[in-house]
């Protein structure tokens, strides 16, 4: 669980900075710099003998799916959110992850339909005369995407790592940022249509890129997948939503976003928020 608390401190920060400090960076450029630092540092701790070349690759594709796919999405999403709605938006990753487990396990219940309804209706009460509603909807889009893809890692890893309980975190959590890494790497390489980041970054940018890369990336996912392991589903699902508050928090009244928000809209944005923490609630709701 400590594991988990560093994280969420780690990370209530994170938002704010990529918001405000990193704009007119490609999100795609943003997401493989972070990563390929993230690789960097757990590259030396790899213990090829350690595992299978079946598990490797599992891994590989554990972190490219959890990590390079989120990223991209979750990044690209700035483009059209600020990042206290993009904070706000990950809230429904706790329902992916009990959606995910519970697929595995071959059950399911429809209170998840309801609850992905109302979290859908909130986002459309935030969305009212606030911008560009298509601006809205993708950047909605584009975090649930986001939300399902690192809930999905979460609960693979999860499973992959309990069932080896002999081998270590640091031997083998390389792979998973080898494949986000390469992930990134072919989609930026593919996509991406500005100029390298060593061209176009500040030296604050920098410094920015270089925290988030080491310490959110790479540190923070170590940390959070290894307390993965060593709670149950549910306390998983919950620690999630842990840096909603604390980042909306740090976006609104630290990063300033709140200063240009009339009355009217900040009215919106707390119904809409109140609307998918309910759906959150119900989630959690099994039937007996």
């Amino acid at each position: 669980m400590i594991y988990l608390l560093i994280t969420t401190l780690i990370w209530a920060f994170s938002f704010g900075l990529i918001g405000n400090t990193l704009k007119g960076i490609d999100p795609l450029q943003i997401a493989d710099t972070r990563l390929l630092l993230a690789l960097l540092i757990f590259i030396p701790f790899i213990k090829l003998c350690h595992t299978s070349w079946q598990e490797k690759w599992q891994l590989t594709l554990i972190g490219a799916v959890q990590f390079g796919v989120m990223y991209i999405c979750y990044l690209s999403a700035f483009r059209f959110l600020p990042s206290h709605l993009v904070a706000l938006f990950s809230v429904l990753t706790p329902l992916y992850i009990v959606i995910i487990n519970d697929l595995r396990q071959h059950c399911f219940t429809p209170w998840y339909l309801l609850a992905t309804l109302l979290s859908v209706f909130g986002a459309a009460v935030i969305k009212m005369d606030n911008g560009d509603s298509n601006d809205i909807w993708l950047g909605f889009g584009l975090m649930q995407i986001s939300n399902m893809a690192f809930a999905f890692g979460q609960v693979y890893y999860r499973d992959w790592k309990r069932a080896r309980p002999h081998i270590s975190h640091g031997a083998v959590f390389g792979f998973l940022y080898l494949g986000a890494a390469a992930f990134t790497s072919i989609a930026t390489l593919l996509i991406s249509q500005q100029p390298p980041i060593p061209f176009s970054a500040t030296p604050t940018q920098w410094l920015v890129l270089v925290y988030l890369g080491v310490v959110a990336s790479g540190l923070g996912f170590f940390f959070w997948n290894k307390g993965a392991t060593q709670t149950s589903v549910g306390v998983l699902a919950t620690s999630n939503n842990a840096v909603v508050p604390m980042a909306m928090f740090a976006s609104l009244f630290i990063f300033g976003e709140a200063n240009g928000g009339t009355m009217e809209e900040l009215v919106r944005l707390t119904l809409g928020s109140l609307l998918i923490v309910v759906a959150l609630l119900i989630a959690k709701r099994r039937a007996t």
